[in-house]
């Protein structure tokens, strides 16, 4: 195609070719084959191999270039870190593998066969969806039967789903002002207008959600992301009154709500839903693992009934045997036990990161999202931007991550934050991380002005 080999032209032996490239001649002959039956070559009897007239009149082909082989030498696509504080890291050790082994042993053994060779129940395993009913409601108040709870692969893809289910009735979704881009992008992809709304004290304002004329909304009330605040229950009555009065619908997306240092976990907006007008979300991707790709819904009995309308013939996205190793992980009792020791350990990292910020920097920093999830972001007054920031603690070894892409309106974000994770770390690497940082922004960093 172009022209490097021109038609009419005798290629190799099968025997030369093999023996240049330093293949076995199978490999040759099994290509000429391949080349002779598309029609670029043409085998003639004890002559060899010539090249096609393909008759390109002066049309232009794409040439594919040659792929690369991954060089080991040549390291990592994105930087490596010392010590990496971005979010969105879990920490290895808090994975329970030995356990996962078993569970997975347990799983595919000889009697589970027939299950392993058919498709999966289209809204996932009866026995999960009942294990997962019985921890919402004993550690969300969530109020659900089995048939309500839908099985998903990520919150993405739950986002999705529901998208595909309610984009017609409602084409416009107000978001929060900061919140999660990819949230956002997921929207956006799906044709829905983004109403960003700006937060208060407890979460979304919502003064400014009364006037947006909206029908949907997306909220992160438990912990709200990325800021870290906590919506109280008398905004949480507002919220569903609103709903009640528009006919609109909350999506409530409770993903971060096991780690709550202080305090027991607030309940779910689901909780004291009696309308129906929630649709709720959780996922086993800061628990377990990000990799294990699984979430599920909650919905109410009008939304359900046509949800089964519109996805009645998709099959379920997730894995018959990861839906059954996790299953045996609930039912057994083991996923309580994990919780506690998960939320212990990273109680203590977090403990470790405050102290190690205040004994470093002091009144320096203003920290959002204390005593909950997996991050903190830290505010600075005397400091360059966000970018500076983040350049000084790369050229340290140290990992953050940037804040300015969770604001929809640019122009509402000061350019003085940065996520800090402390999921992925140890204490003590906590500890030396921090003082990296300090050495980065206040030792080598000359504050502006």
């Amino acid at each position: 195609m172009s022209g490097r080999i021109e038609a009419g032209e005798r290629l190799s032996s099968i025997r030369g070719l093999a023996d240049s490239l330093g293949v076995g001649k199978n490999t040759v002959s099994l290509a000429y084959e391949q080349l002779s039956a598309e029609g670029y070559i043409l085998s003639r009897k004890r002559s060899g191999c010539y090249v096609q007239d393909l008759d390109n009149q002066g049309g232009e082909f794409r040439e594919t270039p040659c792929p690369v082989r991954p060089d080991r030498d040549q390291g990592p696509a994105v930087p490596e870190y010392r010590y990496d504080f971005r979010y969105g890291r879990i920490n290895p050790r808090d994975f329970p593998l030995s356990l996962w082994r078993k569970l997975s042993g347990r799983v595919f053994s000889r009697s589970n066969l027939g299950n392993i060779v058919s498709y999966p129940d289209p809204q996932g395993e009866i026995g999960l969806r009942k294990a997962i009913m019985g921890y919402l409601n004993t550690a969300r108040g969530v109020v659900c039967r089995p048939e309500q709870v839908v099985i998903c692969s990520g919150i993405h893809q739950s986002l999705n789903l529901i998208c595909w289910l309610l984009k017609d009735d409602y084409p416009r979704i107000a978001v929060e002002d900061p919140g999660d881009d990819r949230v956002r992008a997921i929207f956006e992809n799906n044709g829905m207008e983004i109403i960003p709304i700006g937060l208060e004290e407890g979460g979304i304002r919502m003064d400014a959600l009364d006037k947006s004329r909206t029908g949907l909304v997306y909220l992160t009330p438990s912990r709200q992301f990325p800021m870290g605040g906590v919506m109280p229950i008398q905004k949480r009555i507002r919220l569903l009154d609103w709903a009640r009065r528009t006919g609109a619908v909350i999506v409530e997306d409770d993903s971060d709500s096991e780690f709550r240092y202080c305090g027991r976990p607030v309940p779910s907006i689901q909780h004291i839903d009696a309308k129906g007008r929630v649709i709720y979300m959780g996922s086993f991707s800061k628990t377990l693992a990000p990799s294990l790709r699984m979430s599920y819904m909650v919905i109410s009995g009008a939304m359900m009934t046509t949800y089964k309308k519109v996805f009645n013939r998709y099959n379920t996205f997730v894995p018959w045997a990861e839906q059954k190793i996790v299953e045996n992980f609930i039912q057994g009792g083991d996923w309580e036990r994990h919780i506690r020791r998960v939320r212990l350990a990273n109680k203590k990292r977090h403990d470790t990161l405050v102290k190690a910020l205040g004994t470093a920097m002091g009144e320096k920093v203003k920290i959002h999202g204390l005593h909950a999830g997996l991050h903190l972001v830290l505010e600075f007054s005397t400091l360059g931007c966000e970018a500076g920031l983040i350049d000084r603690a790369r050229d340290k070894g140290v990992g953050i991550s940037p804040v300015s892409r969770y604001w929809f309106r640019k122009d509402q974000y000061q350019n003085n934050m940065v996520v800090v994770g402390y999921s992925g770390l140890d204490e003590l690497d906590i500890i030396n991380g921090v003082d990296r940082l300090h050495d980065a922004w206040f030792t080598s960093f000359l504050p502006r002005g």
